[in-house]
């Protein structure tokens, strides 16, 4: 069993949800990146979700496009990333993975991408481009490594190719709440509840939703149909607040944001 199959069967236990922040590799630095992860977790992040920067990103706003560009800018290799992540998972309690184009792992080798996740103590991968035809062989590679293969959803997914996708993904389902880009939002569409439902009733996998949500007032109106919810733009954009804010403010300000989502949650 991989550790977020673990940290899920121990949440339903508790009837209690995940909430998953999103951080950027690398920026300001893959120091600075280490410590909010330590604090995410320290104020009750379940699961840390850690984006590779990449130079033509998939569906990402323009807060993390920017955290992209910025981080690129200053030469993160993928080296010092899982170099990173090999440093600090073994010193927090919440599973990390990784939020990774295929294309870099194509390029790295899918084997040894795995390999890396695998030796440094990375849960898994979520690959939101991976083409389902593709999804089958990447699912048994990390399977034989307990790494969990986390797909996307979105509400334009035809039924048939959603079913396709949760067949082959593991660990959960990272269901995508609006059509479009990463970006905090005011409102989310009235029909999600009713699809995320849909979903839940298809498969055993835990359903995470993400894109859009930062307000407690969206976690109270998904937590009932979601196993967790990821936190993504809201996140970065305190952390980008760093350089003018100083890092020690920063960390306190994206806690303290956290815990207020945490407290509509759970």
């Amino acid at each position: 069993m991989s550790a977020i199959d673990k940290l899920f069967t121990s949440l339903r236990s508790e009837n209690r949800k995940a909430l998953m922040p999103f951080v950027t590799a690398g920026d300001p630095d893959l120091e600075f990146t280490g410590e909010v992860i330590r604090e995410l977790v320290s104020r009750g992040a379940a699961i840390c979700e850690v984006g590779i920067p990449y130079s033509d990103p998939i569906a990402d706003g323009p807060v993390i496009q920017a955290s992209y560009t910025r981080a690129l800018e200053k030469k993160v290799k993928l080296t010092g990333i899982l170099n990173m992540l090999g440093e600090v998972a073994p010193q927090v309690p919440a599973p990390l993975v990784t939020m990774v184009s295929y294309a870099i792992i194509y390029r790295h080798g899918v084997e040894a991408y795995a390999d890396e996740l695998s030796n440094r103590g990375v849960a898994g991968m979520i690959v939101p481009d991976l083409p389902v035809e593709e999804s089958p062989q990447l699912a048994k590679i990390c399977a034989a490594r307990d790494l969990s293969l986390v797909q996307l959803i979105t509400p334009t997914t035809p039924q048939e190719r959603a079913l396709r996708i949760a067949a082959t993904s593991s660990g959960f389902i990272y269901y995508v709440s609006v059509a479009g880009i990463t970006g905090e939002r005011t409102q989310l569409p009235p029909e999600l509840v009713d699809r995320v439902s849909w979903l839940r009733e298809q498969t055993p996998l835990p359903v995470c939703i993400g894109f859009g949500i930062n307000q407690p007032e969206h976690v109270r109106l998904l937590s009932p149909v979601a196993d967790g919810l990821i936190v993504g733009s809201a996140v970065v954009r305190r952390i980008a607040e760093a350089a003018s804010n100083g890092r020690q403010a920063t960390l306190a300000s994206v806690g303290d944001y956290l815990e207020s989502m945490l407290a509509a949650l759970n």
